[in-house]
C-alpha cells in the first residue's frame, strides 16, 4: 500500500473494519445535534465561527481514531459530521420563526457549508497529526 493511500485511509493494523469506522461521521452529527438540542452542549452567543463543544467532540474523537489507524479522510469527515450537527442545531432548532423549507434551505447553504469544510479541515489534520504521533510514541517506548 502506497504512503500517500495510506495516510488517506489508514492502516488497518489493528483489524477493525472500515466500513465500521465510516458510521462515525454521521454518528458524531447525531451526537453533537442531540447535544446541542438537549443543552448538554451550548453556543456562546453573538457571532459563533467556531462551535466549540462541537469541534472539542469530533477532535478527541478524531485523535482516538489516528491512535487506532484511521486515515486523514475519516478525520475531516469526522469533524465535518460534529461540526454540521452544531449547524443543524442552529438553522432546524434555533430559527423557529422561519418555514422549515427555508431553514432547511440554510442549513444547506453553499457558503456554510464549505465554512464548516475548511474548519473541519483544519481541525480534522491537527486531531490526526496529534493522534497518529501518540501512536507511534507509544509504539516507540513498547519497542523500547
Amino acid at each position: 500500500m502506497s504512503l500517500a493511500r495510506r495516510v488517506l485511509l489508514g492502516s488497518n493494523s489493528d483489524c477493525s473494519p472500515r466500513r465500521y469506522r465510516l458510521l462515525v461521521p454521521p454518528l458524531l452529527f447525531v451526537v453533537s445535534f442531540a447535544a446541542y438540542g438537549l443543552g448538554v452542549f451550548a453556543h456562546a452567543g453573538g457571532v459563533v465561527f467556531l462551535a466549540f463543544d462541537a469541534a472539542a467532540l469530533g477532535v478527541f474523537v478524531t485523535a482516538g481514531l489516528a491512535y487506532r489507524g484511521a486515515g486523514v479522510a475519516l478525520a475531516w469527515l469526522s469533524v465535518y459530521g460534529a461540526l454540521l450537527g452544531s449547524n443543524a442545531d442552529h438553522y432546524l432548532l434555533g430559527l423557529p420563526g422561519r418555514p422549515l423549507a427555508e431553514r432547511v434551505a440554510a442549513l444547506l447553504g453553499l457558503d456554510g457549508l464549505v465554512f464548516v469544510g475548511v474548519e473541519a479541515l483544519a481541525l480534522g489534520t491537527l486531531a490526526w497529526v496529534a493522534g497518529t504521533v501518540g501512536r507511534l510514541a507509544v509504539d516507540r517506548v513498547r519497542a523500547a
